[in-house]
């Protein structure tokens, strides 16, 4: 554990070290705020479900940008092979970069909480914001960056070349989100097949303050695929 966190903290000011970090978090909270503030403001709507709804589509495309470099630039700078031979195993690696992205986006989000203070003051008489609803859209947020990166991360991994790291990564975010599109195109038994390996039918079931375990089970089951594949496809390089 203590050489996962380690990993993780190189990782993160890595990050932060670069142009990278802040070009992601600054096109994220431009793109995030507009979603926010286009319908308080223009449709003089105090709400969170605009935010909630439109940003694990951000997600599909800054994640993938995020968890590009992970591995892909290690295995072309050659800095990899230096990594392989001391003595961490695979999985530590894996899973220090995955801690690093997640908390990337745990940063990002953590700049929108402005959002739901809003919200909270702007609120009229009656019914009060739901505090709740809120911290359920937030986990659910987390839980979908958190499989994007699990999936972005085998992208990663699977290239030497950044560029074509995002566009796997691009490609397994998007089927994963998008998919349930299609369910109803589909007989009965297949949509519901479908739809429960999407990403954002789950999310929205969380979004809506519902926090079922069948939901963080698949979360938690779509993220150890994801990194069970970027540890095997590390692994084959090692040898």
């Amino acid at each position: 554990m203590n050489t996962t966190l380690a990993i993780a903290k190189r990782e993160f000011r890595t990050f932060f070290a670069s142009p990278i970090a802040y070009i992601v978090l600054a096109v994220f909270l431009s793109l995030s705020g507009w979603l926010f503030f286009g319908p308080l403001f223009l449709a003089g709507q105090a709400s969170l479900r605009g935010f909630f709804g439109l940003v694990p589509l951000l997600f599909v495309f800054i994640v993938p940008a995020i968890t590009m470099r992970a591995l892909a630039e290690e295995r072309k700078s050659g800095t990899i092979e230096l990594l392989l031979t001391f003595p961490i195993e695979d999985w530590e690696i894996v899973a220090g970069k995955f801690l690093a992205s997640l908390g990337m986006i745990a940063v990002g989000l953590l700049f929108t909480l402005p959002y739901s203070i809003s919200v909270a003051a702007l609120t009229g008489p009656g019914p009060a914001f739901d505090w709740g609803a809120a911290f359920s859209g937030y986990l659910g947020l987390l839980l979908v960056a958190a499989s994007f990166i699990a999936l972005g991360l085998w992208g990663s991994a699977a290239s030497r070349n950044q560029i074509v790291g995002f566009i796997i990564g691009l490609v397994l975010c998007i089927f994963f989100a998008f998919i349930d599109n299609f369910a109803l195109l589909l007989p009965e038994r297949l949509a519901r097949i479908v739809e429960y390996v999407s990403v954002d039918f789950h999310f929205q079931n969380i979004a809506r303050g519902v926090i079922d375990t069948r939901d963080l089970i698949f979360y938690a089951t779509l993220i150890a695929i994801g990194l069970t594949l970027t540890t095997s496809t590390l692994s084959s390089a090692r040898k």
